[in-house]
Protein backbone atom coordinates (compact mmCIF):
# COMPACT_ATOMS: atom_id res chain seq x y z
CA UNK A 1 0.00 0.00 0.00
CA UNK A 2 1.30 3.37 -0.86
CA UNK A 3 1.25 5.66 2.01
CA UNK A 4 2.48 8.96 0.83
CA UNK A 5 4.28 10.28 -2.55
CA UNK A 6 5.66 13.22 -3.91
CA UNK A 7 7.83 14.02 -5.90
CA UNK A 8 9.50 16.24 -9.24
CA UNK A 9 12.68 16.69 -11.18
CA UNK A 10 12.83 20.32 -10.36
CA UNK A 11 10.68 19.84 -6.57
CA UNK A 12 12.52 20.54 -3.76
CA UNK A 13 10.53 19.64 -0.53
CA UNK A 14 11.19 21.89 2.33
CA UNK A 15 11.77 20.65 5.55
CA UNK A 16 8.38 21.15 6.86
CA UNK A 17 6.78 19.14 3.87
CA UNK A 18 8.82 16.05 4.82
CA UNK A 19 7.79 16.57 8.28
CA UNK A 20 4.05 16.67 7.12
CA UNK A 21 4.66 13.67 4.55
CA UNK A 22 5.86 11.57 7.00
CA UNK A 23 3.89 12.48 9.80
CA UNK A 24 0.62 11.53 7.02
CA UNK A 25 1.77 8.43 6.76
CA UNK A 26 2.25 7.43 10.08
CA UNK A 27 -1.33 8.98 10.90
CA UNK A 28 -2.82 6.24 8.13
CA UNK A 29 -0.86 3.47 10.02
CA UNK A 30 -2.65 3.81 13.25
CA UNK A 31 -0.72 3.86 16.64
CA UNK A 32 2.07 1.57 17.40
CA UNK A 33 3.52 0.01 20.31
CA UNK A 34 7.11 -0.60 19.32
CA UNK A 35 8.81 0.93 16.70
CA UNK A 36 12.24 0.19 14.94
CA UNK A 37 13.79 2.29 12.54
CA UNK A 38 16.37 1.21 10.41
CA UNK A 39 18.32 4.18 8.48
CA UNK A 40 21.39 4.23 6.78
CA UNK A 41 24.82 4.79 7.94
CA UNK A 42 27.09 7.91 7.70
CA UNK A 43 28.39 7.11 4.66
CA UNK A 44 24.74 8.15 3.30
CA UNK A 45 24.49 11.12 5.02
CA UNK A 46 23.09 13.39 2.19
CA UNK A 47 20.08 10.90 1.99
CA UNK A 48 18.44 13.24 4.78
CA UNK A 49 17.80 9.84 6.77
CA UNK A 50 18.90 11.62 9.83
CA UNK A 51 16.35 14.11 9.71
CA UNK A 52 13.78 11.58 9.00
CA UNK A 53 14.49 9.07 12.07
CA UNK A 54 15.10 12.18 14.70
CA UNK A 55 11.31 13.28 13.11
CA UNK A 56 10.63 9.49 13.80
CA UNK A 57 11.56 10.32 17.05
CA UNK A 58 9.82 13.30 17.43
CA UNK A 59 6.56 11.58 16.32
CA UNK A 60 6.68 7.85 18.48
CA UNK A 61 8.21 9.12 21.52
CA UNK A 62 8.73 6.26 24.06
CA UNK A 63 7.37 3.76 21.47
CA UNK A 64 10.63 4.03 19.41
CA UNK A 65 12.31 1.17 20.81
CA UNK A 66 15.16 1.02 18.63
CA UNK A 67 17.47 2.61 16.06
CA UNK A 68 19.23 0.27 13.90
CA UNK A 69 21.74 1.63 11.42
CA UNK A 70 22.06 -0.75 8.41
CA UNK A 71 25.75 -0.53 8.39
CA UNK A 72 25.59 -3.73 6.14
CA UNK A 73 29.81 -4.73 6.37
CA UNK A 74 30.70 -0.95 7.38
CA UNK A 75 32.11 0.23 10.61
CA UNK A 76 29.86 0.88 13.19
CA UNK A 77 29.28 4.35 13.47
CA UNK A 78 31.22 6.20 16.38
CA UNK A 79 29.13 8.65 18.38
CA UNK A 80 29.82 11.29 16.85
CA UNK A 81 29.21 10.30 13.90
CA UNK A 82 25.42 9.54 15.33
CA UNK A 83 25.39 12.86 16.40
CA UNK A 84 25.90 14.71 13.62
CA UNK A 85 23.25 12.72 11.37
CA UNK A 86 20.60 11.78 13.91
CA UNK A 87 20.80 15.40 15.64
CA UNK A 88 18.51 14.98 18.85
CA UNK A 89 17.38 11.22 18.76
CA UNK A 90 18.77 9.39 21.85
CA UNK A 91 21.73 7.61 21.64
CA UNK A 92 20.93 5.15 23.51
CA UNK A 93 18.69 3.64 21.04
CA UNK A 94 21.06 2.96 18.87
CA UNK A 95 22.94 -0.25 18.13
CA UNK A 96 24.89 -2.32 16.18
CA UNK A 97 24.17 -5.05 13.31
CA UNK A 98 27.68 -7.66 13.54
CA UNK A 99 27.00 -8.57 9.69
CA UNK A 100 29.08 -11.74 11.09
CA UNK A 101 27.60 -13.12 13.36
CA UNK A 102 24.69 -11.20 14.98
CA UNK A 103 22.00 -12.34 12.15
CA UNK A 104 19.29 -14.97 11.71
CA UNK A 105 18.15 -16.92 8.49
CA UNK A 106 14.99 -16.41 7.27
CA UNK A 107 15.20 -18.82 4.32
CA UNK A 108 16.93 -19.30 1.34
CA UNK A 109 16.41 -18.47 -2.28
CA UNK A 110 17.27 -21.70 -4.10
CA UNK A 111 20.05 -22.25 -7.02
CA UNK A 112 18.23 -23.09 -9.78
CA UNK A 113 16.19 -19.41 -9.32
CA UNK A 114 19.48 -17.78 -9.09
CA UNK A 115 20.97 -19.42 -12.15
CA UNK A 116 17.42 -18.38 -14.09
CA UNK A 117 17.81 -14.79 -13.32
CA UNK A 118 21.45 -14.21 -13.42
CA UNK A 119 21.46 -15.83 -16.73
CA UNK A 120 24.01 -18.91 -15.80
CA UNK A 121 26.47 -16.35 -14.38
CA UNK A 122 25.94 -18.04 -11.59
CA UNK A 123 24.89 -21.58 -9.82
CA UNK A 124 24.23 -21.60 -5.68
CA UNK A 125 21.69 -20.64 -3.39
CA UNK A 126 21.39 -17.74 -1.07
CA UNK A 127 20.35 -17.38 2.54
CA UNK A 128 17.90 -14.49 3.30
CA UNK A 129 19.64 -12.91 6.63
CA UNK A 130 18.34 -10.05 9.10
CA UNK A 131 19.81 -8.91 11.71
CA UNK A 132 18.05 -11.06 14.93
CA UNK A 133 16.85 -7.46 16.05
CA UNK A 134 14.55 -7.21 13.15
CA UNK A 135 13.61 -10.87 13.25
CA UNK A 136 13.16 -11.40 16.49
CA UNK A 137 12.37 -7.71 18.67
CA UNK A 138 8.76 -8.03 18.77
CA UNK A 139 8.16 -4.53 17.16
CA UNK A 140 5.10 -4.14 15.47
CA UNK A 141 6.77 -1.35 13.08
CA UNK A 142 10.27 -1.05 11.40
CA UNK A 143 10.49 1.64 9.55
CA UNK A 144 13.15 1.11 6.66
CA UNK A 145 14.76 4.76 5.81
CA UNK A 146 16.64 5.83 3.12
CA UNK A 147 17.41 6.75 -0.41
CA UNK A 148 16.65 5.42 -4.09
CA UNK A 149 20.13 6.30 -6.17
CA UNK A 150 21.89 4.10 -8.83
CA UNK A 151 23.76 1.34 -7.51
CA UNK A 152 26.37 -1.06 -8.05
CA UNK A 153 25.53 -4.43 -6.66
CA UNK A 154 21.10 -3.87 -7.11
CA UNK A 155 20.82 -1.50 -9.62
CA UNK A 156 18.79 1.31 -7.65
CA UNK A 157 19.48 1.60 -3.80
CA UNK A 158 17.09 1.23 -0.78
CA UNK A 159 13.89 -0.65 -0.71
CA UNK A 160 14.44 -4.26 0.71
CA UNK A 161 17.91 -3.85 0.00
CA UNK A 162 18.51 -1.56 2.97
CA UNK A 163 16.89 -4.68 5.31
CA UNK A 164 18.22 -7.69 3.68
CA UNK A 165 21.45 -6.22 2.91
CA UNK A 166 21.76 -3.54 5.13
CA UNK A 167 20.97 -5.64 8.17
CA UNK A 168 22.19 -8.93 6.34
CA UNK A 169 24.36 -11.56 7.12
CA UNK A 170 28.14 -12.40 5.71
CA UNK A 171 26.91 -15.40 3.29
CA UNK A 172 23.60 -13.24 1.94
CA UNK A 173 25.80 -9.98 1.39
CA UNK A 174 28.78 -12.38 0.19
CA UNK A 175 26.72 -13.82 -2.53
CA UNK A 176 24.13 -11.32 -3.47
CA UNK A 177 27.56 -9.14 -4.06
CA UNK A 178 28.89 -11.39 -6.26
CA UNK A 179 26.29 -12.05 -8.66
CA UNK A 180 25.88 -8.50 -9.12
CA UNK A 181 29.88 -8.47 -10.19
CA UNK A 182 29.64 -11.55 -12.89
CA UNK A 183 26.47 -10.73 -13.70
CA UNK A 184 28.35 -7.26 -14.94
CA UNK A 185 28.27 -3.70 -13.57
CA UNK A 186 27.12 -1.82 -17.16
CA UNK A 187 24.54 -4.26 -16.76
CA UNK A 188 23.28 -3.45 -13.27
CA UNK A 189 24.04 -0.10 -12.56
CA UNK A 190 20.79 2.37 -12.54
CA UNK A 191 18.37 -0.26 -13.57
CA UNK A 192 15.59 -0.99 -11.42
CA UNK A 193 15.07 -4.39 -12.36
CA UNK A 194 18.26 -6.96 -11.67
CA UNK A 195 19.24 -10.11 -11.03
CA UNK A 196 20.11 -8.90 -7.23
CA UNK A 197 16.68 -7.09 -6.92
CA UNK A 198 14.49 -10.07 -8.27
CA UNK A 199 16.78 -12.32 -5.63
CA UNK A 200 15.67 -9.77 -2.86
CA UNK A 201 12.62 -9.21 -3.85
CA UNK A 202 12.05 -13.57 -4.16
CA UNK A 203 13.32 -13.10 -0.65
CA UNK A 204 11.28 -10.38 1.31
CA UNK A 205 7.94 -11.82 -0.25
CA UNK A 206 8.70 -15.58 0.46
CA UNK A 207 10.21 -15.16 3.83
CA UNK A 208 9.99 -11.86 5.27
CA UNK A 209 6.44 -11.03 4.69
CA UNK A 210 5.08 -11.64 8.73
CA UNK A 211 8.09 -8.85 9.23
CA UNK A 212 6.00 -5.40 9.55
CA UNK A 213 8.17 -3.27 7.50
CA UNK A 214 7.16 0.19 5.95
CA UNK A 215 9.68 2.06 3.57
CA UNK A 216 10.48 5.62 3.72
CA UNK A 217 12.74 6.52 0.95
CA UNK A 218 13.82 9.74 -0.23
CA UNK A 219 15.02 10.96 -3.93
CA UNK A 220 18.10 13.57 -3.43
CA UNK A 221 19.72 16.31 -6.01
CA UNK A 222 21.77 18.86 -5.97
CA UNK A 223 19.94 22.91 -7.02
CA UNK A 224 22.08 25.26 -8.99
CA UNK A 225 23.50 26.61 -6.32
CA UNK A 226 25.48 23.03 -5.60
CA UNK A 227 22.93 22.86 -2.23
CA UNK A 228 21.42 19.38 -1.49
CA UNK A 229 17.40 19.11 -1.96
CA UNK A 230 14.67 16.32 -1.44
CA UNK A 231 13.01 15.98 -4.80
CA UNK A 232 10.91 13.25 -3.45
CA UNK A 233 9.31 10.93 -0.55
CA UNK A 234 7.61 8.19 -1.25
CA UNK A 235 6.38 6.03 1.87
CA UNK A 236 4.59 2.63 1.53
CA UNK A 237 5.10 -0.98 2.50
CA UNK A 238 5.49 -2.90 -0.93
CA UNK A 239 7.38 -2.43 -4.44
CA UNK A 240 5.36 0.42 -5.49
CA UNK A 241 6.87 3.49 -3.63
CA UNK A 242 10.42 2.26 -4.58
CA UNK A 243 9.57 1.70 -8.65
CA UNK A 244 8.08 5.48 -8.27
CA UNK A 245 11.65 6.31 -6.56
CA UNK A 246 13.30 5.09 -8.58
CA UNK A 247 11.84 6.19 -12.08
CA UNK A 248 12.57 9.79 -10.61
CA UNK A 249 15.78 9.04 -9.79
CA UNK A 250 16.82 7.95 -12.83
CA UNK A 251 15.68 11.43 -14.17
CA UNK A 252 17.83 13.45 -11.58
CA UNK A 253 20.85 11.00 -10.40
CA UNK A 254 21.85 9.52 -13.58
CA UNK A 255 23.90 11.89 -15.85
CA UNK A 256 23.64 10.81 -19.66
CA UNK A 257 26.62 12.59 -21.75
CA UNK A 258 27.13 12.76 -25.20
CA UNK A 259 30.66 11.77 -25.58
CA UNK A 260 33.00 10.26 -23.28
CA UNK A 261 35.31 11.73 -20.81
CA UNK A 262 39.05 11.90 -20.97
CA UNK A 263 39.95 13.07 -17.90
CA UNK A 264 37.49 12.82 -14.48
CA UNK A 265 38.25 14.93 -11.17
CA UNK A 266 36.57 13.24 -8.37
CA UNK A 267 36.00 15.14 -4.48
CA UNK A 268 35.42 12.26 -1.58
CA UNK A 269 34.59 14.29 1.58
CA UNK A 270 36.38 13.04 4.33
CA UNK A 271 33.36 12.74 6.48
CA UNK A 272 32.03 10.41 4.67
CA UNK A 273 34.86 8.46 2.42
CA UNK A 274 37.48 6.77 4.53
CA UNK A 275 38.44 3.57 2.85
CA UNK A 276 38.60 2.85 -0.99
CA UNK A 277 35.76 0.02 0.01
CA UNK A 278 33.51 3.56 -0.20
CA UNK A 279 35.94 5.78 -2.18
CA UNK A 280 35.70 3.57 -5.22
CA UNK A 281 31.83 4.64 -5.80
CA UNK A 282 34.32 7.32 -7.95
CA UNK A 283 35.33 4.17 -9.80
CA UNK A 284 32.34 2.23 -10.69
CA UNK A 285 29.77 5.50 -10.31
CA UNK A 286 31.84 7.11 -13.36
CA UNK A 287 33.17 3.61 -15.11
CA UNK A 288 30.95 3.98 -18.02
CA UNK A 289 31.39 7.43 -18.66
CA UNK A 290 35.07 7.36 -18.78
CA UNK A 291 36.83 7.13 -22.71
CA UNK A 292 39.42 4.01 -23.17
CA UNK A 293 42.58 5.34 -22.32
CA UNK A 294 41.21 8.31 -20.19
CA UNK A 295 41.95 9.09 -16.24
CA UNK A 296 40.30 9.16 -13.12
CA UNK A 297 42.16 10.89 -10.36
CA UNK A 298 40.15 10.85 -6.82
CA UNK A 299 40.95 13.47 -4.13
CA UNK A 300 40.59 11.41 -0.88
CA UNK A 301 41.73 13.44 1.74
CA UNK A 302 39.87 11.26 4.52
CA UNK A 303 41.20 7.65 3.14
CA UNK A 304 43.01 5.74 5.89
CA UNK A 305 42.45 2.30 4.23
CA UNK A 306 41.13 -0.20 2.41
CA UNK A 307 38.47 -2.34 3.57
CA UNK A 308 35.46 -0.98 6.17
CA UNK A 309 36.31 -4.62 8.00
CA UNK A 310 39.57 -5.94 9.09
CA UNK A 311 39.17 -9.07 6.86
CA UNK A 312 38.36 -7.39 3.80
CA UNK A 313 41.06 -4.45 4.15
CA UNK A 314 43.50 -7.97 4.59
CA UNK A 315 42.19 -8.99 0.89
CA UNK A 316 42.34 -6.07 -0.64
CA UNK A 317 45.57 -6.01 0.59
CA UNK A 318 46.22 -8.98 -0.63
CA UNK A 319 45.05 -9.29 -3.98
CA UNK A 320 44.75 -5.86 -5.08
CA UNK A 321 41.82 -4.74 -7.67
CA UNK A 322 43.31 -6.24 -10.72
CA UNK A 323 39.99 -7.09 -12.57
CA UNK A 324 37.18 -9.41 -13.29
CA UNK A 325 39.12 -12.08 -15.07
CA UNK A 326 41.75 -11.85 -12.46
CA UNK A 327 39.47 -11.87 -9.94
CA UNK A 328 37.11 -14.93 -11.47
CA UNK A 329 40.86 -17.25 -11.27
CA UNK A 330 41.60 -15.75 -8.28
CA UNK A 331 38.28 -17.14 -6.29
CA UNK A 332 38.90 -20.15 -7.89
CA UNK A 333 42.18 -20.45 -6.33
CA UNK A 334 42.45 -19.24 -2.67
CA UNK A 335 39.73 -19.78 0.05
CA UNK A 336 40.05 -17.23 1.63
CA UNK A 337 38.17 -15.17 -1.57
CA UNK A 338 36.29 -18.17 -2.40
CA UNK A 339 35.05 -17.59 1.15
CA UNK A 340 35.11 -13.95 0.96
CA UNK A 341 32.85 -13.41 -2.16
CA UNK A 342 31.65 -9.73 -1.05
CA UNK A 343 35.56 -8.52 -0.72
CA UNK A 344 36.03 -10.35 -4.77
CA UNK A 345 32.74 -8.04 -5.65
CA UNK A 346 34.65 -5.52 -4.37
CA UNK A 347 37.93 -5.89 -6.08
CA UNK A 348 35.69 -6.33 -9.67
CA UNK A 349 33.90 -2.97 -8.56
CA UNK A 350 37.40 -1.22 -7.90
CA UNK A 351 38.84 -1.96 -11.09
CA UNK A 352 38.64 -0.17 -14.52
CA UNK A 353 39.31 -3.79 -16.36
CA UNK A 354 42.42 -1.99 -17.98
CA UNK A 355 40.24 0.91 -19.65
CA UNK A 356 41.31 3.69 -18.51
CA UNK A 357 43.66 4.68 -15.53
CA UNK A 358 43.01 5.55 -11.59
CA UNK A 359 45.02 7.58 -9.81
CA UNK A 360 44.24 7.90 -6.05
CA UNK A 361 45.06 11.04 -3.88
CA UNK A 362 45.15 9.41 -0.26
CA UNK A 363 45.05 11.70 3.25
CA UNK A 364 46.93 8.77 5.00
CA UNK A 365 48.21 5.77 3.00
CA UNK A 366 51.51 5.76 1.59
CA UNK A 367 52.68 5.28 -2.38
CA UNK A 368 53.54 2.26 -1.47
CA UNK A 369 50.11 0.82 -0.05
CA UNK A 370 48.04 2.82 -2.95
CA UNK A 371 50.07 0.82 -5.86
CA UNK A 372 50.40 -2.27 -4.00
CA UNK A 373 46.78 -2.15 -4.86
CA UNK A 374 47.13 -1.82 -8.63
CA UNK A 375 46.23 2.26 -8.27
CA UNK A 376 48.29 4.84 -9.38
CA UNK A 377 49.64 6.88 -6.53
CA UNK A 378 49.27 10.90 -6.54
CA UNK A 379 50.39 13.87 -3.95
CA UNK A 380 47.15 14.80 -2.19
CA UNK A 381 48.41 18.77 -1.56
CA UNK A 382 50.20 19.45 -4.94
CA UNK A 383 46.82 17.72 -6.58
CA UNK A 384 44.58 19.54 -4.50
CA UNK A 385 46.23 22.93 -5.76
CA UNK A 386 46.24 22.07 -9.48
CA UNK A 387 42.52 20.50 -8.76
CA UNK A 388 41.09 23.34 -6.06
CA UNK A 389 37.46 21.49 -5.36
CA UNK A 390 36.37 24.92 -3.60
CA UNK A 391 37.04 26.56 -7.50
CA UNK A 392 35.34 23.80 -9.45
CA UNK A 393 32.03 23.28 -10.29
CA UNK A 394 30.02 20.30 -10.89
CA UNK A 395 30.42 19.25 -14.95
CA UNK A 396 32.93 20.42 -16.97
CA UNK A 397 35.63 22.81 -16.25
CA UNK A 398 38.09 24.52 -18.18
CA UNK A 399 41.82 25.05 -16.35
CA UNK A 400 43.75 27.70 -16.64
CA UNK A 401 45.82 26.16 -18.92
CA UNK A 402 43.08 24.73 -20.88
CA UNK A 403 43.25 21.90 -19.88
CA UNK A 404 39.50 20.61 -19.56
CA UNK A 405 37.96 17.95 -16.98
CA UNK A 406 35.17 16.83 -15.58
CA UNK A 407 34.60 17.47 -11.68
CA UNK A 408 32.09 15.12 -9.99
CA UNK A 409 31.69 16.45 -6.14
CA UNK A 410 30.23 13.45 -4.43
CA UNK A 411 29.92 10.06 -6.62
CA UNK A 412 27.41 9.20 -3.89
CA UNK A 413 24.60 11.22 -5.73
CA UNK A 414 24.77 9.37 -9.09
CA UNK A 415 25.77 7.76 -11.75
CA UNK A 416 27.70 8.95 -15.06
CA UNK A 417 27.28 7.44 -18.57
CA UNK A 418 28.08 8.11 -22.08
CA UNK A 419 25.61 6.95 -24.17
CA UNK A 420 27.16 4.82 -26.34
CA UNK A 421 28.47 2.55 -23.34
CA UNK A 422 24.78 2.40 -22.15
CA UNK A 423 22.30 0.43 -24.04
Amino acid sequence: MLLYSKGSVDGALTGEELKEGLYAAFDRLGARKKVMAIPPDITRYHSQAGILTELVWEYYGNNLSDVLPSTGTHYPMSEKEIGMMYGKTPKDLFRIHDWRNGCTTLGEVPSDYIKHVSEDAVDYPIPIQVDRLVAVGGHDLILSIGQVVPHEVVGMANHNKNVLIGTGGSEGINKTHFLGAVYGLERIMGRADTPVKRVLNYGADHFASDIPIVYVLTVIDKDESDNIVVRGLFIGDDIECFNLAAALSLKVNFFMLDRPLKKVVVYLDPTEFKTTWLGNKSVYRTRMAIADGGELIVLAPGLKEFGEDPGNDRIIRKYGYVGTMKVLDLVIQNDDLKNSLGAAAHLVHGSSEGRFSITYCPGHLTKEEIESVNFRYANLDSMMKQYDPNKLSDGFNTMPDGEEIFYISNPALGLWAFKGRFE
